[in-house]
């Protein structure tokens, strides 16, 4: 199960309650520059690269597109190639079946700080978890790159893990709320463009 959820394994259980999981979502975020439901390391390193020059330049002032200018893109680009291989097998020896092999970003149902960072930021894919087969989606705490430049490992959580968690507590909310003492969000990583569709 992991021991990095801390506490909320401690959380008090009211037996007359408890989380639908049917009504549990995950949310993608697009920047407006950005096409949605893509992830760059699915491109040859030349177009890449071009891809993050043109997105650069075009928004200058995006904390979050500062990522791809010239001075930081050739790090960040090794990184996530790095992290999404790690992801990629991680998934496998929990038992999952991927058809792609660079994952699609999304958060489980919202994160506050996320939405205060990315401001305007386009909503353009919101999906009912339970829709999604177990073999195709996994979660790590907080953004997987982040976490693992600042731990230099990843703890990976299934769906079904996931749901155990879940039943601790008596609404999505309060789980959130107990995350978010030390997490910003619940990264989802989705391993099948099919259920992208809008």
């Amino acid at each position: 199960m992991g021991t990095q959820w801390g506490r909320c394994l401690q959380a008090e259980k009211d037996d007359d309650k408890m989380i639908n999981v049917d009504e549990l979502f995950i949310k993608h975020y697009s920047h407006p520059s950005c096409a949605p439901f893509k992830n760059i390391c699915r491109l040859q390193k030349e177009e890449a690269f071009a891809l993050a020059h043109d997105l650069s330049v075009k928004n200058p002032e995006s904390p979050y597109l500062a990522r791809f200018s010239v001075d930081n893109f050739d790090s960040y680009y090794s990184r996530r190639l790095e992290v999404d291989k790690l992801l990629y097998s991680s998934f496998i020896s929990l038992g999952g079946k991927p058809k792609e092999k660079h994952l699609i970003f999304f958060v489980l149902h919202h994160s506050a700080t996320l939405e205060e960072w990315v401001g305007k930021w386009d909503v353009v894919g919101k999906l009912k978890l339970a829709d999604i087969p177990s073999k195709f989606i996994s979660f790590t705490l907080d953004d997987s790159m982040v976490s693992f430049k600042q731990n230099n490992k990843l703890t990976m959580y299934t769906k079904e893990t996931l749901f155990h968690i879940l039943y601790e507590y008596n609404t999505i909310e309060d789980f959130l709320v107990e995350i978010t003492k030390n997490h910003y969000c619940i990264e989802a990583q989705l391993w099948n463009d099919d259920y992208c569709a809008l």
